[in-house]
Formats: structure tokens, C-alpha cells, sequence
């Protein structure tokens, strides 16, 4: 058996986490079989690697009817998400997209997992989002960002987190996202 490899300091990174899920998915898939999901997923796909693409985003991993997405720079994936939510809704796909942000420290594993909290985070928005929402922690949102805003929302608990998270709904600038008012 070799010798164990000396330990190395453990690689951080900053980097921006989102989650996208479609909502309500496996009813839909019932109600109205495969191949109606099939085409659900895939547009929701298209739409996912058409930003991607022109934002310079990484798609990490697909989960089914959702996908995780990294960001080395906070604006462009922020954006992005805003961006596929929008594109979703005006084409007019029967289910509404819901999405996490979170931003922050994270070790680098293997160099293409992150693990931390911010990855965690990202996911339990995901989670609390309702239909159309795209949730973040207050901050996400930079000066940077020329086509988004936040809106405010109640500080929350977020499972496996110690402290309320203070919230906000990411728009865009504009304010028509989905059940936004100006």
C-alpha cells in the first residue's frame, strides 16, 4: 500500500449557488403522462442552457425536473436565474420555475463539488420559494447588477441554519417578473 499523501489546506472559493425546480412537476406528470413531462423538461432544459450559455454560467448537475447552477461572479448567475424564470413564463410552459440563491465561502472538492453552507442555502430557498419567486439571501443582489433588484421580504429560519436568514425576492428591474407590481 503507498504511503497517504501529505494533507494539503483544504481549497476555499466564493462562489454563487442557485437552485431551479419546476413546481409541481410529478402531479403534472401524472395527470398528463411522459411525454407531455418529457417536453416540459426539455424546454425548461433549452432555456436553462440557452442562458447559461450567453451569461457564462456552469451548469453543475441536473436534478430532474431542476437543475444546480455555480457562478464564479454573483452578477452574471443572479442574473441568469432571473433571466430563465422570465423565459419560462412567457413561454408559456404549464409550470411555474421557483429558485434559491446564496452566495459565499465553500471548500472546493475533487475541483469540480463545492460543499458549504451557501450550497445549502441555495437549496433550502429553493425549497421555501413559492411558484415564480426566485429567494435570496438580502445582498445577493450587488450594485453591479444593472437588471435586477431585490425586494425585501421577513427575515426567515431556514432548516439547518442557526440564525433567521434576512430574505428577498430577486426581480427583475423592471418589476415584471410574475405577481410583481411596480
Amino acid at each position: 500500500m503507498p504511503e497517504a499523501l501529505p494533507r494539503r489546506t483544504v481549497k476555499r472559493v466564493d462562489r454563487t449557488f442557485a437552485f431551479l425546480d419546476l413546481c409541481g412537476f410529478t402531479a403534472f406528470t401524472d395527470q398528463n403522462g411522459d411525454a407531455d413531462a418529457y417536453d416540459v423538461v426539455a424546454g425548461f432544459r433549452a432555456a436553462v442552457r440557452q442562458v447559461a450559455a450567453e451569461r457564462g454560467v456552469r451548469l453543475a448537475k441536473w436534478l430532474g425536473d431542476g437543475v444546480m447552477m455555480v457562478g464564479v461572479e454573483p452578477e452574471d448567475l443572479v442574473e441568469a436565474v432571473v433571466d430563465i424564470e422570465c423565459l419560462i413564463d412567457k413561454a408559456g410552459s404549464p409550470l411555474a420555475m421557483r429558485a434559491g440563491i446564496a452566495r459565499g465561502r465553500v471548500m472546493l472538492i475533487d475541483g469540480d463539488d463545492h460543499v458549504g453552507p451557501a450550497v445549502i442555502l441555495a437549496s433550502r430557498l429553493c425549497e421555501m420559494a413559492e411558484p415564480h419567486q426566485v429567494l435570496a439571501e438580502k445582498g445577493t443582489a450587488t450594485p453591479l447588477m444593472a437588471n435586477v433588484e431585490e425586494r425585501p421580504l421577513d427575515s426567515q429560519m431556514v432548516r439547518g441554519f442557526e440564525r433567521p436568514v434576512d430574505l428577498v425576492r430577486v426581480v427583475p428591474l423592471d418589476g415584471h417578473a410574475h405577481g410583481v407590481g411596480s
